[in-house]
């Protein structure tokens, strides 16, 4: 037990301390640091906003689209144009063979054979005319050959009728026409021969109503299937000559193995249906032409023919060879490919080395995300496509919000006809179908093609005319709130004009309402914009976005082929909206007053 001092002492102390008034609570100044803790709105919008961990993730994915957008464009060592190419060995045409069909020409020197006349000869080959006639010429051809045939221009000497078996002729002015000559023309009459010989001439006779014909022939031309070609440069003006194709042709048809030309001896090789032309001047055959029914066309114009070539796919056809090998023009034995093609075609191939555009390349160390079907990287489309998406979206919300917080703020504050008339306008501007509006602007733009840089302004600015009949509403319906509250009284009393107390005292306090539909409405923009692109109404080429790299994905091959072609479009486009959403709700809630978190 205590001693009785020291417990009346102890008591004596409790009681004064309970008499004792409560010590004065330290007061508390609003010194800058409180004053933002307590006063500052927008920290506590922030502070809200920062609690939400939706909202947090929205900003980081907005923060990294924005870098990837518009800072990965610039580092990357690519442009969004920029073409890659490839060498890929592959089988390219490098010529044509057929067998000729057609009768071929060889005009004499100082004659022509026109195209015309050609036209008639054939019509009178194939209905057994001797002669035809084609502007004022007239014309006769004998049969030299299996499909080689001399064509003639005849000219009239003299006439002869026939009487009790003599003849009276009648000669032509100027014309000479000797008696031997006549002797000539009735043995050949006798003979029921309408052409003959005479003194290495050749003359022939036509039945002109009771009376025949005589005129002279002088050859022109000759028509045959041959085809020619000469096994080096030099001997091809030889061989061009007409002279010397007819002494082949007519050696050829009378089966003679030798032929001589300007004192030059030939022989003649044969293979089959082709002939070998040897020159005999320096004592030993050199092979000089072939002769056969078949044409061969190089692909290129700047590529010769050689006959060493044409030698080789005929050796290849006659074995019945699908590659054959040959020397090129600078020497090289290079392997080529024959197939039929066509009844009587056959198409020659050769490896070449093409360089082509690198599209479609699958991912690599080159091109993350490999290549496009215009052989572009993916990667720096991808970025480049970002800025226009977002510019598209910003842009066009812009114009919403612009067009918007002015009619809907007049219509809020003044009210009466003028809101009536201003919300039935609105009314009729819902009832106007978007989607087909926008489409036929891309088919028009498409029709006048409208430069794509262009393009892209004229459709942020229809997307912004078409969508701010949303945010009209919503500010028109808060200012209907906001317009009975004191402190407009007040500017009112004040004397205030009516635009300062609508845009300086009315629209922000609705400005956190409208940065919230704002930050809402930017991922449909950008849904919008892509699904216009998507089909092909938005961007053209050479620009990209989202929806155009998407644009890929129209058949199944490329959607189960090429998943790298638009799933990482796709998804930047659902990352992006998901992003603009996660803020939008983290804004609104950050703005709503009764939220205490």
């Amino acid at each position: 037990m205590l001693p009785i001092n020291e417990a009346n002492t102890k008591a004596n102390n409790d009681i004064n301390r309970e008499a004792a008034p409560d010590p004065p609570e330290q007061s508390q100044r609003l010194d800058d640091e409180a004053r933002v803790k307590v006063l500052s709105p927008s920290m506590l919008v922030f502070k809200r906003f920062v609690r939400n961990r939706l909202a947090v993730v929205g900003a980081i994915i907005l923060i990294t689209m924005f870098l990837f957008s518009f800072v990965g464009g610039v580092i990357s060592p690519y442009s969004q144009s920029q073409t890659f190419y490839k060498n890929e060995v592959m089988w390219k045409e490098y010529a044509n063979l057929a067998v000729n069909n057609e009768l071929r020409y060889a005009e004499a020197d100082g004659a022509s054979f026109p195209a015309s006349a050609r036209a008639q000869f054939i019509l009178a080959l194939n209905g057994g005319k001797a002669t035809f006639a084609v502007g004022g010429v007239n014309y006769t051809w004998s049969r030299r050959g299996e499909d080689l045939y001399s064509i003639y221009a005849t000219n009239e000497i003299a006439t002869a009728l026939s009487l009790a078996g003599e003849y009276a002729y009648t000669i032509k002015p100027g014309a000479d026409f000797p008696a031997e000559l006549q002797a000539a023309f009735e043995s050949a009459q006798a003979l029921n021969q309408d052409a003959f010989d005479w003194n290495g001439a050749m003359y022939t006779a036509a039945r002109a109503g009771k009376s025949l014909s005589i005129s002279s022939a002088r050859e022109i031309a000759l028509a045959t299937m041959r085809v020619f070609d000469a096994y080096e440069p030099e001997f091809e003006r030889t061989i061009a000559a007409y002279d010397f194709r007819r002494a082949v042709e007519f050696a050829l048809a009378e089966g003679a193995d030798t032929l001589s030309y300007e004192g030059i001896n030939y022989s003649i090789g044969r293979a089959g249906d082709v002939d070998i032309v040897y020159d005999l001047s320096s004592g030993t055959p050199v092979e000089f032409a072939i002769v056969s029914p078949y044409i061969v066309q190089m692909a290129s114009p700047d590529v010769r023919l050689t006959v060493e070539f044409k030698d080789a796919i005929l050796d290849a056809l006659r074995a019945k060879q699908s590659l054959f090998t040959s020397r090129d023009a600078d020497g090289a034995e290079r392997e080529y490919q024959i197939a039929l093609s066509m009844p009587n075609q056959y198409t020659i191939k050769r490896e070449t080395v093409a360089q082509m555009y690198d599209t479609e390349a699958r991912p690599s160390w080159s091109h993350w995300l490999g290549t496009d079907s215009n052989g572009m990287d993916m990667l720096t489309r991808l970025m480049y496509g970002g800025r226009i998406s977002l510019m598209v979206g910003f842009v066009v919300v812009l114009i919403e919000l612009f067009i918007g917080v002015i009619i809907g703020g007049v219509s809020g504050y003044f009210g009466g006809a003028i809101d009536l008339l201003l919300m039935r306008f609105i009314d009729l501007f819902n009832c106007i179908p978007q989607w087909p509006i926008l489409i036929i602007m891309g088919s028009v733009m498409d029709t006048l093609e409208i430069d794509p840089y262009v393009r892209i302004f004229l459709l942020m600015l229809s997307l912004g005319l078409l969508g701010w009949t949303g945010i009209a509403r919503v500010v028109r319906g808060q200012i209907l709130t906001l317009r009975e509250q004191d402190f407009m009284i007040a500017a009112e009393a004040t004397g205030i004009r009516v635009s300062a107390r609508i845009f300086r005292h009315l629209v922000p306090n609705v400005m956190p309402l409208l940065i919230v539909q704002a930050t809402l409405s930017l991922g449909g923009v950008i849904i919008t914009e892509a699904t216009l692109s998507f089909l092909g109404m938005g961007l053209k080429y050479p620009l990209a976005s989202w929806g155009t790299i998407i644009n890929a994905a129209t058949n199944i091959y490329t959607m189960t082929n090429f998943w790298y072609l638009w799933i990482p479009a796709g998804m930047l486009i659902l990352i992006t909206v998901l992003g603009f959403n996660f803020v939008g709700d983290g804004l609104r809630d950050a703005f709503d007053p009764k939220m205490k978190r």
